[in-house]
């Protein structure tokens, strides 16, 4: 029983995107190396907490952040459970780790000015590729979709009676996000277009030669839209999705609502939006408070 086996249970049993079973084998696959190079044969079984240490003290030396190291700690760990569950293991190294301290970050967002910007005065263009451009970055933000979610969106996934989208999500995660009037005609005209210049095909959005939108494409189509209104550093998909939670909090939409939205496991994850919420109000009260 080694990592293959590990990984085929975090496929199909937990239900892991592609990337995230990547990054685990990645993970596991570095620590295993170390394990080899430092110590020996690599046998589960014998590893102890100590050497677990000794791995992350050579993260720290060759820079690797607090974050990385701790989703490599997270991998360990469940690695070691999943051993232990089977009695390959007698104990878990891993049970007595703490994860690093992490500095705290606030999601990076484009304000809700250039976002009107965006749609109101920067143009797409006319054409297919220009239309389905336009309609890409405003579902990003209008429904705050993951990368993966937006590019595996089929045609049969809409339901413009209802005026609401079906995503599948993490682990397969369905979930239903509503749409607001003026993007649902637009994703009306997009396939009226699509059916005029493109054989037909599953996927919502499609390339100039009919096969599926891919991520690379998408994330350099959003890039350069947003690098026309705002100067963040980053130019993501994931922005909109961050920009997509902090409007709707903004805008007094409450935590568990947007965490349904978002397809968030816990309320935990949505938590993190409510930062930037206070940091507003912090603003509006140094402006309006007649004793700041």
């Amino acid at each position: 029983m080694g990592t293959a086996e590990f990984l085929k249970y975090l496929q199909y049993e937990k239900r892991y995107s592609k990337n995230t079973l990547k990054s685990y084998e990645t993970d596991l696959q570095q620590f295993i190396e170390f394990y080899e190079v430092a110590i020996g044969k690599f046998e589960p079984n014998f590893i102890t907490d100590r050497q677990v240490r000794a791995w992350i003290v050579e993260l720290s030396k060759n820079t690797i952040s607090p974050k990385s190291i701790n989703r490599k700690i997270t991998t360990l760990r469940v690695f070691f459970k999943f051993l232990k569950r089977l009695d390959l293991v007698k104990i878990n190294p891993i049970e007595s780790l703490n994860r690093l301290k992490q500095k705290k970050t606030l999601p990076s967002f484009v304000d809700e000015k250039a976002m009107e910007n965006l749609f109101s005065n920067i143009e797409f263009g006319d054409d297919f590729e220009g239309v389905r451009n336009k309609i890409i970055v405003e579902l990003f933000y209008a429904t705050g979709i993951r990368l993966s979610e937006l590019i595996n969106i089929k045609v049969q996934d809409l339901d413009l009676q209802k005026s609401s989208i079906k995503v599948l999500g993490k682990r397969n995660k369905e979930r239903i996000v509503p749409l607001y009037e003026t993007l649902k005609s637009s994703i009306i005209q997009y396939l009226k277009v699509r059916r005029e210049q493109y054989f037909e095909s599953e996927y919502l959005f499609i390339t100039t030669k009919g096969c599926k939108v891919y991520e690379k494409l998408v994330y350099r189509l959003v890039n350069n839209s947003l690098e026309q209104v705002t100067t963040l550093e980053k130019k993501s998909p994931h922005i909109l999705r961050h920009t997509f939670a902090t409007h709707m909090l903004n805008n007094g939409a409450d935590l568990n609502s947007v965490k349904e939205l978002l397809g968030h496991s816990n309320l935990a994850a949505t938590q993190v939006y409510t930062h930037n919420t206070f940091e507003k109000l912090k603003n509006v009260y140094k402006q309006a408070h007649p004793r700041d």
